[in-house]
């Protein structure tokens, strides 16, 4: 179930940020970012699914970002059947993934959503602007049933993928957080990945 799931999160995380969230990049669209996890398919089999009459908290979410024009669906990514963690499907390049193993955005916890820097050729994606973003600045979170989650900024870093504070970005559970993860830095082709990750820090606004 997904509390068992759960349990496993933090080991996916680790993984996911030091072998390269690898957003920005092109050359791995319609394939995985690269990340092997422990989780297999008998756990992935063991992931809570929704009723017909109780959808997902993500289907038909949206995570929106007024200063900047975002406004982008939400779908739940886990990992492969290969053990690499999942980039948006449904609209890889104007949507954005939540990372299912870890809390549901506005939970005790740090929910992480991630979303792509470029497209093929290098045309923008959901969160090629990401960087402007500001202390103080509004990001909200509206469910299907309508109700809206609002977060705060209070931090914007960007790190190499070795250097990443994987406590902070995944781990604290001292509040409510959500924080968005995409690529930054330079594109290095013989790594197939950039040669930093921005984080953007946000917590709930009660």
């Amino acid at each position: 179930m997904m509390k068992m799931l759960r349990r496993y999160w933090y080991a996916f995380a680790l993984l996911f940020v030091l072998a390269g969230l690898a957003l920005g990049s092109w050359a791995w669209s319609g394939h995985n970012t690269g990340m092997k996890t422990s989780h297999d398919e008998a756990h992935a089999e063991e992931d809570e699914q929704p009723t017909a009459t109780e959808p997902a908290w993500w289907e038909g979410a949206r995570l929106l970002i007024p200063s900047l024009h975002i406004d982008a669906p939400i779908e739940a990514v886990g990992v492969t059947a290969d053990g690499s963690m999942e980039v948006p499907k449904n609209q890889q390049w104007d949507g954005v993934g939540w990372y299912q193993y870890g809390p549901v955005p506005g939970e005790k916890g740090s929910a992480v959503i991630d979303g792509h820097l470029d497209r093929p050729g290098g045309a923008p994606a959901v969160f090629w602007h990401l960087h402007e973003l500001h202390t103080g600045d509004t990001i909200m979170l509206v469910t299907h049933d309508g109700k809206t989650l609002h977060f705060r900024v209070t931090m914007l870093q960007k790190y190499e993928p070795q250097q990443a504070p994987l406590d902070n970005i995944f781990g604290d559970k001292s509040g409510s957080y959500l924080n968005l993860i995409t690529c930054a830095g330079q594109w290095v082709a013989s790594e197939h990945q950039t040669t930093q990750r921005l984080i953007v820090y946000t917590t709930l606004v009660e």
